[in-house]
C-alpha cells in the first residue's frame, strides 16, 4: 500500500494561515519535519506557540504507526505517586521493533500542572506525558509536546463561588422527551473523533463565558450547530482550530 506524503507547502502554506508569519529559523525547522518525519499541520501534529513548535499527541501516535512500532507499554510509579493530593508518575516504554530494549519515557502530573479544563484527569494526563517523552526519544525528536506544558503559576482556577439555586435551568438537559444537548455534543465528538477536551475550550471562547457549563441552552445549540458544520465541510481545519485552544487554556488567569 502506497503511503501517504505531506508536502511542505501545504504544511507551510496553511501554518502561515493560522499564525502568520514564520521567522527563518521556524521555517527550517517545519521544513525538516515535515520532510523527516511527515508531521502534518492539517492533521493536528503539530502547534506553533509562542514562536516555538510542538508535536501532539496524536502526531507522535501516528509517527508510530507509519514507523512500524511494535508495542507501548505504560505502568503506573506506585512508590512516586499520591493519590490523595492526585498526584501521578507513569513509565512508559516504546518498542520500536520487537527485539528492542525500549525507550523509556516518565510522565507526572498533579492539580497544579495541568490546566483546569481537565482537572481531574491528572492520571491520564500523565499517561500521554509519558508516553509522548517515551515516544519523542524512540524517533530522535527534541520537540517538546503540547501535552507535556504545565499549567503556569496563575491559570489555577480560584476557588469557585456557590451559584444562587433560583438560576439553574438545565443548561445541557430537557425534560420535554428532546435528545440532551450534551448527548447531542458527545456524540458529535465520537462522530468526528475530535478531543473532547478541546471542543468544551473551543465551546466555551464560541459562547463567550469561562466555562461551557456556564452558557445557555440557546448559545449550546448554536455552538453544536457551528460545531457540526465545520466538522462536515473542514474537518482538518476544525482539528487545527481545536488545537490552537491546547495551550492557550494553559494561560489563562
Amino acid at each position: 500500500m502506497r503511503k501517504k506524503t505531506v508536502s511542505f507547502r501545504s504544511n507551510i502554506r496553511l501554518a502561515r494561515n493560522l499564525w502568520g508569519g514564520l521567522s527563518k529559523i521556524a521555517f527550517r525547522t517545519l521544513r525538516h519535519l515535515t520532510e523527516r518525519y511527515s508531521l502534518s499541520v492539517a492533521n493536528g501534529d503539530l502547534q506553533f506557540l509562542d514562536g516555538r513548535w510542538y508535536v501532539t499527541h496524536s502526531g507522535l501516535l501516528q509517527l508510530a504507526y507509519r514507523r512500524g512500532c511494535s508495542g507501548i507499554a505504560t505502568v503506573l510509579e506506585e512508590h512516586s505517586s499520591d493519590a490523595s493530593s492526585g498526584r501521578w508518575v507513569v513509565k512508559a516504554t516504546v518498542y520500536k521493533t520487537i527485539a528492542s530494549k525500549g525507550f523509556v519515557g516518565y510522565g507526572d502530573a498533579d492539580p497544579f500542572n495541568v490546566s483546569p479544563l481537565v482537572r481531574g484527569a491528572e492520571l491520564r494526563i500523565a499517561e500521554t506525558r509519558a508516553v509522548n517523552r517515551a515516544l519523542r526519544k524512540a524517533y530522535g525528536i527534541g520537540l517538546c509536546s503540547v501535552e507535556e506544558l504545565g499549567s503556569l503559576s496563575g491559570s489555577f482556577s480560584p476557588a469557585r463561588e456557590p451559584r444562587p439555586a433560583v438560576k439553574q435551568p438545565p443548561e445541557n438537559g430537557s425534560n420535554n422527551g428532546q435528545p440532551r444537548l450534551r448527548d447531542k455534543l458527545c456524540l458529535l465528538i465520537r462522530e468526528h473523533n475530535l478531543d473532547p477536551t478541546l471542543v468544551k475550550a473551543y465551546a466555551a471562547d464560541f459562547c463567550g463565558t469561562q466555562a461551557l457549563r456556564d452558557a445557555n441552552r440557546d448559545q449550546v445549540e448554536a455552538f453544536i450547530s457551528q460545531l457540526s458544520k465545520e466538522a462536515k465541510e473542514n474537518r482538518d481545519g476544525l482539528v487545527c482550530k481545536l488545537n490552537s485552544y491546547a495551550q492557550s487554556q494553559e494561560v489563562t488567569p
